[in-house]
């Protein structure tokens, strides 16, 4: 290997590395709010990818179908909830969120969709979509269990990935999409040329930790937020809106995804199922930061992609083992470094 090879290689592995990083951002936000570990965020990324893809063919992604069904959903389960006490207020705003808003949306796409659409346009429009698909999943499956157990969460975000992962073959097709990139300008640095796609996936990794660091510790919104992760019952007490904050976190975690998927599919072809094993990877980073930090998590998530990288070009067989191996001496070391708990006896 020659120094050549060397920077083409950490240049790979610090892209996919900063795209894990966005991943792992996102799940330690909705772990840190809602205690659910999200598996279904690899689902964000394929849907926001292919539905962008999609649109930028001029093709109606089914995913917005998926969007107003999903909110005549949450409006009945609404409804439902409500049944005792009818507050017209409350019925007015859950229809516009839950009936107008998704409507809206499918009548926009519908007829904005062209070959000829804006790329900013078609990124706008596959962004709402999967912003409205997150906040109504946590309203139908996550929060009418939100005071349960972390393993009964991560049951149900098991039965949403595969929910939404058959939804997706049957939405995209078992063949891959690949969207039109976001710029094609380039920046040479030596031998290497950096494409207009690697500097935003870079900015925009800078960005959401940054934005995420100061949201959470300085604003009142993101002490909130924090405050339900804490203790969920003691934030409802002192009036904090715990329902909010999970639809909140789901909207950035989705938004997240989304936008992860869209600075990947003009590099490689996605397929209806490839988001699970790049969420995987972002989940190794997320767990290497303990589900809590975010820098630590942004490092991981380099590490993971250097380390892919250099597999790729060593043992390209086993990548995949290599990257996944990872997480075992983190476990290892946190499972050692444990308070020793007791069984309790019958």
């Amino acid at each position: 290997m020659n120094t050549t090879i060397l920077l083409f290689l950490l240049q790979d592995g610090i892209t996919n590395g900063a795209v894990y990083a966005l991943l792992g951002l996102a799940l330690v936000l909705v772990f840190a709010v809602t205690r659910v570990i999200l598996i279904p965020q690899g689902e964000f990324v394929t849907y926001g990818a292919l539905s962008y893809a999609m649109l930028a063919t001029g093709q109606v992604p089914g995913t917005v179908r998926l969007a107003v069904a999903m909110g005549f959903v949450a409006f009945a389960l609404d409804l439902y909830a409500a049944r005792k006490a009818l507050h017209l207020r409350k019925i007015a705003r859950s229809a516009a969120l839950n009936i107008v808003f998704p409507i809206a949306l499918f009548i926009a796409t519908t007829r904005l969709a062209g070959p000829t659409t804006p790329i900013a346009v078609n990124i706008a429009l596959a962004l709402l979509i999967v912003a409205a698909i997150g906040v109504f999943l946590y309203r139908i499956a996550f929060q009418p269990i939100a005071h349960t157990s972390v393993l009964v969460l991560l049951i149900a975000s098991v039965g949403c990935h595969l929910a939404l992962q058959g939804l997706g073959l049957v939405f995209f097709g078992a063949e891959g999409l690949r969207g039109p990139a976001l710029s094609k300008a380039s920046v040479p640095a030596g031998p290497l040329v950096f494409t207009g796609q690697s500097l935003a996936v870079y900015g925009l990794t800078i960005a959401f930790i940054v934005g995420l660091w100061l949201f959470f510790g300085f604003t009142k919104m993101g002490k909130a937020l924090r405050a339900t992760a804490v203790n969920r019952l003691g934030a409802r007490l002192v009036g904090i809106r715990t329902t909010l904050s999970g639809q909140i976190a789901f909207l950035l975690a989705s938004v997240i995804g989304a936008i992860s998927g869209i600075l990947i599919v003009p590099i490689t072809t996605l397929y209806y199922d490839t988001g699970f094993l790049i969420g995987l990877k972002g989940f190794i980073a997320a767990i290497i930061g303990g589900l809590v930090s975010y820098p630590l998590t942004a490092v991981a998530a380099i590490l993971v992609g250097t380390v892919e990288a250099f597999s790729s070009f060593y043992a390209s067989n086993f990548k995949e083992v290599i990257v996944f191996t990872l997480i075992l001496p983190v476990l290892v070391l946190r499972s050692l470094a444990a308070p020793a708990v007791e069984e309790e006896k019958d």
